[in-house]
């Protein structure tokens, strides 16, 4: 094992103060349990959006008082990512080719917003890593993801149902002109669905309990193996009975969400778990699921929802427009800032095809997206560079290579949000709840190879070590 001596110089802790009320009523790990648990109260008071920033920063502070702080193998390539993300605070103003020069305040907090999420990320990733086993439990934390798949499917079947449906929200009323900014008003507004009109009507797309509709179709492909493995594996009878009645309703609002994004990510999930079934010798099982997938496929096919899914393959509008957009992004990032990027979003002058270009009361498409958005590869690109896109695709190279091997049901958990993941990179922007249940899921497969003493009540300081090495 591996360490890195990261002490500091300050006093030791003092002994931990009596328990509090959180903690004897929801156990040690109570950040993360509320914040799965209670999703649906922080989506109805507005709190959804930072829901995962505020558990994030609470978790950090307790790993800091218990230490030491144990890490994966390849942390050292996530530090180098995170130092390197940062340095672009230094071209948040740069000029890039093409694009509107930025000014003001807005760059700033757009920057500071990003950093911050990629810490709340590495946080999640540490946390099931650095409480014991009987503190934080690796199959409490797949429950309280399994709820939030139940919570998302709640949500879309509501939408269906009541298209709609909205609200202020507590957060939304005291908050001076959030209903005035578009871009507050969306992440403090409680609504069902958000509505498309690219298949040549509206059709109302679930959102519940997120932002937008591709956020929700993130965290669904991502939070499903979580949702499969604890129900159907649970020494509660119930569960296991009602699991295929969840999935197969599941499926009404995953084929309406119109996410094909969210489609080919359950072709994904579903090849490789078939991969690993057939690899463990677990053949009744195997066939099991190919039996589901094929009724599962017969009765889609034999129904209304094959039109709609048929229809809105037919109409690929946005593929064209993010091809465009990936274009651009890595030809101005190449021709302008091609190792640290710039830092932020850009604006381009005008269209993607014309400087004099833009949104029409008829057509609101014709607006160019930001450069940096319409996925997070390209935001990765955009904002942290060649250098920095490099350093975490290899971070998450280490960890698929270091774990794909592994039989356990976390590394194979982890590595199926791996797999979906390569895909949803490159259609949606992951950077926030879906980057968090992603590196989640690194930390639960991570904390299966740990070695050595558990982490010790208070310490007299933080110590990094590296855990991990080969199979």
């Amino acid at each position: 094992m591996t360490s890195i001596a990261l002490r500091s110089i300050a006093p030791p802790l003092p002994p931990e103060p009596k328990q509090s009320w959180l903690v004897r009523r929801l156990g040690p790990a109570w950040p993360l349990k509320a914040l799965f648990l209670g999703f649906p109260l922080w989506w109805a008071l507005g709190l959804a959006s930072f829901a995962f920033l505020i558990a994030a920063a609470i978790m950090g502070v307790q790993m800091v008082r218990r230490g030491p702080i144990r890490v994966p193998t390849g942390f050292g390539i996530w530090l180098l990512f995170l130092l390197w993300m940062f340095a672009g605070v230094f071209v948040i103003y740069a000029h890039a080719p093409g694009t509107i020069d930025v000014t003001g305040p807005s760059p700033v907090i757009g920057f500071t917003l990003r950093a911050t999420w990629y810490l709340a990320v590495t946080i999640a990733m540490l946390y099931p890593m650095n409480l014991p086993p009987r503190v934080l439990p690796p199959q409490q934390v797949v429950r309280w993801m399994s709820f939030l798949f139940l919570v998302c499917i709640a949500g879309g079947v509501a939408g269906l149902l009541f298209p709609h449906f909205q609200f202020t929200t507590p957060l939304e009323a005291i908050i001076p002109g959030a209903k005035a900014d578009g871009f507050i008003h969306e992440k403090v507004h409680a609504e069902l669905t958000t509505s498309s009109d690219f298949l040549g009507f509206d059709q109302p797309r679930p959102k519940a309990p997120f932002t937008y509709a591709n956020a929700w179709g993130n965290n669904v492909g991502l939070l499903l193996p979580f949702f499969v493995y604890a129900w159907l594996t649970s020494a509660k009878k119930w569960r296991r009975v009602a699991a295929p009645v969840v999935l197969a309703v599941a499926a009404l609002p995953i084929a309406l969400s119109l996410n094909r994004g969210l489609w080919l990510g359950l072709g994904i999930l579903a090849i490789y778990a078939t991969a690993v079934l057939a690899r463990s010798g677990h053949f009744a099982a195997l066939w099991t699921l190919v039996v589901c997938l094929v009724v599962a496929a017969v009765l889609i096919v034999a129904s209304p929802l094959w039109a709609t899914i048929t229809l809105r393959l037919e109409t690929p509008h946005s593929n064209e427009r993010r091809q465009t957009v990936a274009q651009v992004v890595t030809t101005t990032t190449w021709n302008g800032s091609p190792l640290l990027g710039f830092g932020t979003n850009r604006q381009v002058t005008g269209s993607l095809s014309s400087v004099a270009g833009g949104a029409t009361p008829t057509c609101h498409q014709c607006a160019a997206p930001p450069l940096g958005t319409q996925g997070f590869m390209w935001r990765l690109v955009f904002t942290t560079g060649f250098v920095g896109t490099a350093l975490f695709l290899t971070f998450i190279g280490v960890q698929w290579l270091h774990h794909f091997r592994r039989r356990d049901p976390y590394s194979i958990l982890g590595c199926m949000c791996l797999a979906v993941s390569g895909l949803f990179f490159f259609v949606y922007d992951s950077l926030e709840s879906p980057l968090f249940l992603l590196f989640l899921g690194i930390g639960l497969m991570n904390a299966q190879r740990q070695v050595g003493v558990e982490p010790t009540e208070t310490s007299p300081g933080p110590e990094l070590v590296v855990v991990g090495g080969r199979a």
